[in-house]
């Protein structure tokens, strides 16, 4: 049975993960920073995220780097298997460091997951290993051709929006790699660690990289401005947070329309990811948008919303029936 913590939280605490969800202050002491948003105490905002941490509502605090800008490949993956194999492919599939969310859904391709590999690596391999697997049918490899947006942000505060706007503003991504250093992946090894909640977090991660807390704040926002970081914030588990609704909503888009309703899907706040990808034979459909929901009715109902105001009406919901895995990349280790 899925924990809901939702109801126990008191509107403070649904302040905060709104917040921390987009910006975490880069500062010596952070929760007092936050505390003085809400003119509580730095002890009460530590005690609280302690305790959302405790619950498991905050899976961890920390940096969130681009995936393509570090160099590494990756790619939505696709996989028809046989329903009596599908815990075993699971499991083998999970070992793999690269895959960090995996899910059953409810369709003929029954797991998608992502892999992520670093640069001199090769992502046909390890595919044709993970696809020999006993029960796995058929794959489609579906790797990004444009990303329109990238970033989770659950509105713990407000109820599901019944008649969803696109009022997020939108920016083009830019995909291409950035040179990176050694003494760069340092860096990246240590923001992407769980930030702890003490007085002084940073202190350690700055030690460790032999460096004062302004050069690794001012390394930080450095990696922002590039885009090699997307942002240092707090991630929360969906489906204790009330979210239950996980829907894969994929539309089947004219090619001359696909940059048009790509922006529009993006600029609704309900949708965290929105992708251009490749279609195959047996897969019609080419932008792919992710909507977060408190019930299966909530995320069906935005998904007809956004169908009326893009004027595409052949579409899918593909809903996670379970969770296989969910974590970040770490990067560079």
């Amino acid at each position: 049975m899925q924990a809901n913590y939702h109801q126990q939280l008191d509107e403070m605490d649904k302040k905060l993960l709104n917040d921390i969800q987009w910006v975490f202050p880069l500062a010596d002491r952070p929760y007092l920073e936050i505390a003085k948003n809400y003119n509580i105490s730095e002890d009460e905002v530590m005690q609280r995220i302690s305790g959302l941490k405790g619950m498991g509502l905050i899976r961890q605090i920390n940096a969130i780097f681009d995936t393509r800008r570090l160099g590494y490949k990756s790619a939505l993956i696709a996989f028809a298997v046989a329903p009596e194999k599908l815990d075993a492919v699971a499991e083998k599939v999970n070992e793999h460091p690269g895959v960090s969310h995996n899910y059953e859904r409810n369709h003929e391709y029954n797991m998608w997951f992502t892999l992520a590999v670093p640069p001199d690596s090769d992502m046909k391999g390890e595919l044709d290993r993970m696809s020999a697997l006993d029960g796995v049918v058929k794959y489609r490899l579906l790797p990004t051709l444009k990303m329109y947006k990238i970033g989770v942000k659950l509105d713990m505060v407000n109820g599901d929006a019944e008649k969803p706007k696109p009022t997020d503003e939108v920016k083009e991504l830019n995909p291409d790699r950035l040179e990176i250093t050694e003494r760069d992946k340092e860096f990246v090894r240590e923001l992407q660690k769980d930030l702890p909640v003490v007085r002084e977090p940073f202190r350690e991660m700055a030690q460790n990289l032999g460096i004062t807390t302004a050069e690794l704040f001012s390394r930080a926002r450095e990696y922002e401005k590039e885009g090699l970081m997307r942002r240092f914030a707090a991630i929360l588990r969906h489906r204790d947070a009330g979210f239950v609704a996980n829907g894969m909503v994929v539309w089947n888009v004219p090619e001359d329309r696909v940059d048009d309703v790509g922006f529009k899907l993006a600029a609704f706040p309900q949708v965290s990811h929105c992708y251009r990808r490749p279609v195959y034979p047996d897969w019609k459909y080419n932008v792919f948008s992710m909507v977060h929901a408190r019930s299966l009715e909530a995320a069906e109902k935005m998904a007809v919303e956004m169908s009326g105001q893009i004027g595409i009406s052949d579409y899918k919901i593909l809903f996670s029936s379970r969770e296989f895995k969910k974590e970040r990349v770490k990067y560079f280790v």
